[in-house]
């Protein structure tokens, strides 16, 4: 039986920042998600970490690659992409 491109997994780099990165309890982490997960996707998956990612990951701004992408995209992500999960920062 051969696997169809939809069956394997991607692995996605996801760096955190400031409240991120305390919440998460990390400021980097390797995820190993499945094919054709969108970045909507994986900001659910991230919420539902517990009430810390509960309360910040639905504030935060997400850059795929670099590039600034709405947080409700559904454009999937593709195997070594790399996702920043920026919280808002206060600044003067």
């Amino acid at each position: 039986m051969t696997a169809s491109p939809t069956d394997h997994a991607i692995a996605v780099e996801l760096r955190y920042f400031a409240a991120a990165a305390e919440a998460a309890g990390r400021p980097e982490e390797r995820l190993e998600l499945p094919a054709g997960t969108t970045l909507a996707a994986l900001r659910e998956q991230l919420s539902g970490r517990g009430l810390e990612m509960a309360r910040v990951i639905p504030i935060c701004s997400f850059l795929v690659n670099s590039v600034s992408t709405p947080a409700d995209s559904l454009t999937p992500l593709a195997d070594g992409d790399s996702v920043d999960v920026l919280p808002p920062f206060a600044g003067g």
